[in-house]
C-alpha cells in the first residue's frame, strides 16, 4: 500500500485526530489548537505523511469550512439580521475597513503598488470563523459580549467577501493574462463581464434557494427515506460550492448565503441535524491541513521577514480591536477577550490570495509568502488564547476593572453577605428581599451593577475575596454569607478569605458541578449548593406528573433523591482521582434506583391519602 494511496491518507488523518485531539482536550488546549500541532508533525516538515505540503488535503478539508458557513447561515434569519445591523455594520464594518486601510496604507509605504496594497490590505483585514466560533464555543463565551462582538465582526466578514471578489477583477492590472485555473465561467471575460457574472450568481442562488430548493426539498421529505434526505442536503452544498466555484466566488461564501435563504425553512432543523456529523468531521481535517501546509522551509529561508510579517500584522489588528472595543463600549476584560480571539487572518485568505494570483493581481512569491503568514496566525491563535487565559486574564482582567473603577463605599451592617450577583446569586436576593431579610451585596461585574441598580436592587461593585472589601460590606457584624461567583476559582478565593478573616461567618457556597464540590469539601465547605440540582429534580419532578403520577408521589421522589445525592456526594469525594470512582458511582446509581422503586411501590400499597388525588396514576 503506498502513501498516496486513499486508506492510507484516511488512516493517518483519522489517528492524527483520535490520538493529539484528546491528548489537546486533556491538557486544556482546546481541540483546534490539537488538529494544528497533528497536522504540523504528520506534514512534510516532522514525518512527512502527507504528500504534496498537504495541499491535496486542503482542497478537500475547505468543505469542512464550507459546510460550517452553511450552518451558520441556517441560524440566521433575515429578520435575526436586521436586529443585529448595528454591531455587524457598525463594529464589523469599522474592523474591516479600518485594518484594510491601515495595511493597505504601510504596504503602499514599502513599495508596493496601490492596487495590490489594496488587495493585500482587504484580504488580511479578515479573521477566522473557524477557529474563533470553535474555540468560543467550545469555552462556553459565545453568549458574553466578547463573544457575540466577535460573531457580528465576522458575520461581516463573511459577508464582505463578496465585494471584495467583485472587486478584484476591476484591480487587475490592463491586458493581466488571468490564469486558467480560476474558473471556466469568468475565464478571459473583460473585468466588467466577470463582476456581473458574480453578481448574477449571487441573486440567482438566493432567488433558487427561495423558489427552487424548497420545492424539492419538500418532495424528498414525502419519501420518507432518511438517507435520501441527508443525500439531498449534502447535495444542496455540493452544487452550491459548484456554482460558486465556477464564477470565482468562495464556495464557503456561496453556502453561507443559501444558509441563510433556507434559514425559515421548516426543513432547516433537518438540514442541521444531516449536515453537522459531516462538518465536524470535514472541518477537523481543515485544520490539520493548516498545520500541515505551513512552508517551514519558507520559514527558514526568510525568517526575518516572515516573523516580522507575523508579528506586525497580529499587533496591527489587535490594536484595531481593542481600540473598537473601547468604542463599542466593551469592558476592559471583555475587550481583552474580544481582541486576543480575532488577530489572526482567516481561512477565506487561502481562497483569496489563490483567486488574486490567477487574476494577475499579486506576483507568486508574495501569494506564496502571504499563505505561509496566514497559516502560522491561525496557528499561533489557540496559543494566544491559552497565554490569555492562564497569565493575563487572571492579573489584568479583574484588576484593570478594579483601576477604571473604585470599589463603592458601604455604610451598611446587614446578616447577610451576597458575594456574586449574576443569575445564580440574583435569585437568592430577591428571595430574601421579598422575605424581609436586608442584604449587602457585593459584585465584580461593574456593567451588571449598574444595571441592576437600574432595576432598583442595591449592589455594591467590589471583590468579595479581598478583606478590606468583606470588611467594608460588615463582615464583623454579618452572620451569614452566600458565595455565589461566577467562576470556580473565584468563589475559592473568597472562601480561603473567610475562613482567615472572619471564622464566625457561616458560608453557603455556589458549585457548578460535582468537581468543584469536591474541591469545596476538600477546603472544609459544609454547604454546598450546586447549581443545576434543584431545577433538574423539579423538571423531573414535573415530568412524572406529566405521566399521571400523584404530585406527592414525584415530589416525594424527588427530595430522596437529593438527599441520598449529598449523602453520596460526600462518599464520592474519596474516590474523585480513584481507578474505582466509576465502579463506586455504578453503585450508587444501582442503589438510588432499589431505593425510590421500593418507596413508589410502598406508597402505592398503602394508597396514602395525599393531595392531588385528581392526578393519581392511572391502573388497569
Amino acid at each position: 500500500m503506498t502513501n498516496e494511496s486513499f486508506f492510507y491518507q484516511a488512516l493517518v488523518y483519522l489517528a492524527t485526530m483520535v490520538v493529539f485531539v484528546p491528548l489537546a482536550k486533556k491538557l486544556n488546549l482546546g481541540s483546534v489548537l490539537g488538529y494544528l500541532i497533528g497536522g504540523i508533525i504528520i506534514g512534510p516538515a516532522i514525518l512527512g505523511l502527507i504528500g504534496h505540503g498537504g495541499e491535496d488535503l486542503m482542497h478537500f478539508a475547505e468543505f469542512g469550512v464550507v459546510m460550517m458557513l452553511f450552518l451558520i447561515g441556517l441560524e440566521l434569519e433575515p429578520s435575526l439580521l436586521w436586529k443585529l445591523r448595528a454591531p455587524i455594520l457598525g463594529l464589523g464594518g469599522l474592523q474591516v475597513t479600518v485594518t484594510a486601510l491601515v495595511i493597505t496604507g504601510l504596504a503602499i509605504l514599502f513599495g508596493l503598488p496601490w492596487n495590490q496594497a489594496l488587495v493585500i490590505g482587504m484580504i488580511l483585514s479578515l479573521s477566522s470563523t473557524a477557529i474563533v466560533l470553535q474555540m468560543l464555543g467550545e469555552k462556553g463565551q459565545m453568549g458574553s459580549a466578547a463573544g457575540q462582538s466577535a460573531f457580528s465582526v465576522l458575520l461581516f466578514q463573511d459577508i464582505a467577501v463578496i465585494p471584495m471578489l467583485a472587486i478584484f477583477p476591476l484591480l487587475a492590472p490592463q491586458g493581466a493574462a488571468v490564469s486558467e485555473e480560476t474558473t471556466s465561467l469568468i475565464a478571459g471575460q473583460p473585468a466588467w463581464a466577470r463582476t456581473l457574472i458574480v453578481l448574477g450568481a449571487v441573486t440567482g442562488l438566493v432567488i433558487g434557494g427561495r423558489y427552487v430548493v424548497k420545492p424539492i426539498l419538500h418532495i424528498v421529505a414525502r419519501t420518507r427515506l432518511r438517507e435520501l434526505f441527508t443525500a439531498s442536503a449534502l447535495l444542496l452544498v455540493v452544487a452550491i460550492a459548484v456554482l460558486m466555484t465556477l464564477v470565482g466566488l468562495s464556495p464557503a461564501l456561496g453556502a453561507f448565503l443559501g444558509g441563510v435563504v433556507l434559514a425559515n425553512s421548516e426543513y432547516r432543523h433537518e438540514l442541521e441535524s444531516d449536515i453537522e456529523p459531516f462538518k465536524g468531521l470535514l472541518l477537523g481535517l481543515f485544520f490539520i491541513g493548516v498545520g500541515a501546509t505551513i512552508d517551514f522551509n519558507l520559514i527558514v529561508e526568510h525568517p526575518m521577514l516572515i516573523t516580522g510579517l507575523v508579528a506586525g500584522i497580529m499587533t496591527l489588528k489587535f490594536a484595531v480591536l481593542l481600540g473598537l472595543g473601547k468604542i463599542f463600549r466593551l469592558s476592559r476584560e471583555q475587550n481583552l477577550l474580544f481582541s486576543f480571539a480575532l488577530p489572526q487572518v482567516g481561512e477565506f485568505a487561502f481562497v483569496l490570495f489563490s483567486f488574486a494570483g490567477g487574476a494577475a493581481l499579486l506576483e507568486k512569491d508574495i501569494v506564496s509568502t502571504m499563505m505561509a503568514v496566514v497559516a502560522i496566525t491561525m496557528a499561533l491563535t489557540p496559543l494566544l488564547m491559552l497565554v490569555f487565559e492562564k497569565w493575563i486574564q487572571p492579573r489584568l482582567g479583574s484588576a484593570a476593572d478594579q483601576a477604571d473603577r473604585e470599589p463603592d463605599q458601604m455604610d451598611e451592617r446587614n446578616p447577610v453577605i451576597i458575594a456574586g450577583f449574576d443569575h445564580f446569586g440574583t435569585v437568592v436576593g430577591r428571595f430574601l428581599r421579598a422575605s424581609g431579610v436586608k442584604t449587602t451585596v457585593l459584585d465584580l461585574d461593574s456593567d451588571r451593577v449598574d444595571l441592576l441598580r437600574k432595576m432598583g436592587l442595591k449592589v455594591y461593585y467590589g471583590d468579595a475575596s479581598r478583606t478590606d472589601m468583606l470588611k467594608s460590606a460588615g463582615a464583623e457584624q454579618a452572620r451569614v454569607i452566600v458565595i455565589a461567583m461566577a467562576t470556580p476559582e473565584k468563589n475559592r478565593e473568597v472562601v480561603a478569605t473567610v475562613k482567615k478573616n472572619y471564622p464566625h461567618l457561616q458560608m453557603l457556597v455556589r458549585a457548578t458541578d460535582n468537581n468543584d464540590a469536591f474541591d469545596l469539601m476538600n477546603d472544609g465547605v459544609l454547604r454546598i449548593y450546586r447549581e443545576t440540582v434543584d431545577t433538574s429534580l423539579r423538571m423531573a419532578s414535573d415530568v412524572l406528573e406529566m405521566l399521571g403520577r400523584r404530585a406527592y408521589q414525584s415530589q416525594r421522589a424527588a427530595r430522596m433523591f437529593r438527599r441520598f445525592d449529598e449523602r453520596s456526594l460526600k462518599g464520592l469525594s474519596a474516590y474523585r482521582d480513584d481507578k474505582q470512582y466509576v465502579n463506586v458511582m455504578r453503585e450508587r446509581i444501582e442503589e438510588l434506583q432499589k431505593l425510590i422503586q421500593a418507596d413508589a411501590y410502598t406508597n402505592m400499597m398503602i394508597r396514602d391519602a395525599g393531595w392531588d388525588r385528581e392526578n393519581a396514576e392511572e391502573r388497569n
